[in-house]
């Protein structure tokens, strides 16, 4: 009987464990195709510069960008369901590497749109399987908790991959940035031949064919809250650098590290957090702080308060983006996990789409700062929005 009770406690435990080989190598995959990927976050914008663009193109090749994979994910998410996760994975890091690639042998701007179009694809399948084969792997129990060390991978990539693509081009040509870029996508491509994925389960039920089914309707709420805390992300990623630039303010490297660093810790609480209390513990703080940091940008005195902000973002993003993919999966059944991560990626390519484009006009007519007012603005209408469905659902949401 002691045995028995020994034998029990112990595969409960493993049923329980979070660190696999698998899990393991699926944040080291992620990790290698975000470091790619963040290194030309900043650098993106310096480079139509080069070419010759303005605000407006640096908005439209950001914005063409995210709702290329947009467009792609809800294919992304069926696929998952019916030609596996290791299909929809490697495919999308194939054409991620020899996009990002390609682009060192671009010269001209209506090039640069297509090959930003080609990654959109690419980014849409590797980020929506890469989310649902994280979930196949964490026990539900530990979702929230998983999916917060899971984030860790794409934050450890962030810490650097900014910093260094800055660094990068100030000493190599654009050329080579973005081969070493596509060769660290070709790391993940690398990686990902060695997991064990989640075989397709077969439906007890006939499949019949839904047109428009393009979202998963359990995933509504929180892709919609996610929404217009993205925005803001358009403003930074396509226009940051540029504007401390404007302003005579050194240090946008150090900014990408410190928001990290920031993210990292508020993983280490926020999906325990989660788990323990639910989305209503972190989603209004974490919001706050984001708020905070979009007003300290419209401010943006000086490099301290630039770093202030970093902090305040990370610590923001951190803890409600992992927040409302776990709400977003949990609600979703079995076999619709991988449309549930298509809508929610779904609506943060849309939010910085949105953003990155609109921002462009704006920063055209009114200048960087009236940026940063308004993706506050746009964070205090997610508030507004969950509170709402507090009140409309008696606390749960």
């Amino acid at each position: 009987m002691a045995d028995n009770a020994r034998t029990q406690s112990k595969t409960a435990i493993n049923e329980d464990k979070i660190w696999t080989k698998d899990f393991a190598l699926i944040c080291m995959a992620n990790f290698f195709i975000f470091l790619g990927f963040q290194m030309t976050l900043p650098t993106i914008p310096l480079f139509v510069q080069e070419l010759g663009g303005s605000d407006q193109l640096i908005g439209l090749i950001t914005g063409v960008f995210t709702f290329s994979a947009l467009l792609f994910r809800p294919y992304a998410g069926h696929a998952l369901e019916s030609k596996g996760r290791q299909f929809v994975y490697m495919t999308g890091l194939g054409i991620f590497v020899l996009s990002v690639a390609s682009y060192s042998i671009i010269t001209s701007i209506g090039f640069l749109i297509v090959m930003r179009m080609v990654q959109g694809v690419g980014w849409g399948f590797s980020t929506t399987a890469t989310g649902t084969i994280a979930t196949d792997l964490i026990p539900p129990k530990r979702r929230g908790e998983g999916m917060g060390y899971f984030g860790l991978s794409g934050n450890l990539a962030l810490a650097f991959g900014p910093a260094l693509g800055l660094t990068l081009v100030g000493i190599i040509s654009f050329p080579q940035l973005f081969l070493i870029a596509g060769s660290l996508g070709f790391v993940s491509f690398l990686l990902s031949t060695r997991i064990r994925y989640k075989k397709i389960e077969a439906s007890q039920h006939k499949a019949t064919t839904v047109k428009f089914d393009i979202f998963e309707k359990s995933a509504i709420k929180p892709a919609i809250l996610l929404f217009f805390i993205t925005v803001t992300f358009g403003g930074i990623a396509s226009f940051l650098p540029l504007y401390a630039t404007q302003k005579g303010i050194e240090g946008i490297g150090i900014y990408f590290l410190i928001y990290a660093l920031f993210l990292m810790v508020s993983r280490t609480f926020a999906g325990r957090l989660y788990d323990a209390k639910g989305h209503i513990a972190v989603f209004l703080p974490g919001t706050a702080m984001i708020v905070a940091a979009m007003l300290l940008l419209v401010w943006l005195p000086n490099s301290l308060i630039l770093y202030v902000a970093a902090a305040l973002y990370g610590l923001g993003f951190g803890s409600v983006q992992p927040a409302l993919q776990a709400w977003a999966i949990n609600e979703a059944a079995t076999n619709r996990k991988g449309m549930a991560n298509a809508t929610f990626f779904a609506s943060f390519d849309l939010g910085v789409g949105v953003g990155a484009m609109t921002f462009g006009l704006i920063a055209a007519s009114f200048g960087y700062s009236f940026i940063y007012l308004v993706s506050a603005l746009s964070v205090v209408t997610s508030m507004l929005i969950y509170i709402s469905l507090l009140f409309k659902n008696g606390r749960t949401a």
